[in-house]
């Protein structure tokens, strides 16, 4: 038995359900957050993961623990051209996109998900660069994030999730890998 999270798969009814905003944010709420980020931490954890049975993650959504709020966790380390690397950590409750660039960009592998087990090949297009409003759980208060690249791609993917929307229903059922000109390959 894990003593974290069981992760709500793609088949669930409640995986497709539109989150509701947190009206009034409470230490329950910004706990929750707060163990959904170790959750993370632990899946990138070889030895942890391998002893609880987890699947690694860089992002989690609340729905995805059966929790139908706007609260979202992104967390990884990000390589930088230095050699050094660079921790990001969001811990979001109530996000919202509140501008994006025209320009668009995809994952070459593809994306995967905790919830969904199997494969779905194909290129998911996500705005290259975002603009985030939210409650930020790290700092304890309303703030707003500027993210581009993987780190934009990982944020829109856990924000679909608050709206019931997974990963492959983006990807074009006829042409799974039709290259966009325009768009960025990471």
């Amino acid at each position: 038995m894990s003593k974290y999270f069981t992760i709500v798969k793609d088949n669930a009814k409640s995986i497709r359900a539109k989150s509701q905003p947190v009206m009034n944010i409470t230490q329950k709420e910004i706990d929750l957050v707060n163990s959904m980020k170790d959750y993370l931490v632990a899946s990138q954890d070889e030895e942890i993961r391998e002893r609880y049975h987890l699947r690694e993650g860089v992002g989690l959504a609340a729905p995805q623990i059966g929790k139908n709020i706007r609260a979202l966790v992104v967390y990884y380390e990000a390589p930088l051209e230095d050699g050094t690397t660079k921790v990001v950590d969001h811990r979001l409750i109530n996000p919202k996109i509140i501008s994006e660039s025209v320009k668009e960009a995809y994952l070459r592998a593809g994306e995967g998900c905790l919830s969904v087990d199997a494969e779905h090949q194909g290129y998911v297009y996500r705005k290259y660069k975002i603009m985030i409003k939210a409650f930020d759980v790290k700092e304890k208060k309303e703030t707003t994030i500027s993210a581009s690249g993987y780190e934009a791609i990982v944020l829109q993917h856990e924000m679909d999730h608050l709206d019931g929307i997974l990963f492959y229903d983006h990807i074009d059922k006829k042409n799974p890998f039709i290259e966009k000109p325009d768009a960025i390959k990471l």
